[in-house]
């Protein structure tokens, strides 16, 4: 697949399954082995994508992640995106705070035909944590 095909494929899960909460989305863009590293304990393939969304569904009202940048290369695309929201769970260790938040994030994400097969992110903790604490 085209890096041009991978880098709409990792919009589409900023925007159409976090953003506009629509994880039917994940059955086409995820492949079923895919890797979520992000999760600790998970159970292994796309239904740890599934319980990764729905912890940032849970955890942030009215979320908005917003892609501000994508490099890609061969089968991976590196995606610069910001998140934010309302805190209303426990996040990184600080209680619920009911604060706005917005944070930056870098996730890098590798494909198999035009799927996600492992999802990487590094977020903004200290940033975050400064605003929601």
């Amino acid at each position: 697949m085209s890096t041009d095909i991978n880098k709409n494929v990792a919009i589409r899960l900023y925007e159409e399954v976090i953003t506009l909460r629509r994880p039917e989305v994940l059955t086409e863009i995820a492949a079923e082995d895919l890797v979520d590293e992000a999760v600790v304990n998970g159970t292994g393939g796309r239904a740890d994508l599934v319980a990764h969304v729905q912890g940032v569904w849970d955890t942030v009202e009215d979320v908005k992640a917003t892609v501000t940048d994508l490099v890609a290369e061969g089968d991976r695309v590196v995606v610069f995106w910001r998140i934010e929201g309302i805190q209303r769970q426990p996040l990184f260790g600080a209680p619920a705070s009911g604060r706005h938040f917005v944070g930056n994030s870098i996730s890098t994400i590798t494909f198999r035909d035009g799927q996600i097969i492992r999802y990487k992110v590094l977020p903004d903790r200290l940033g975050i944590l400064q605003q929601i604490s």
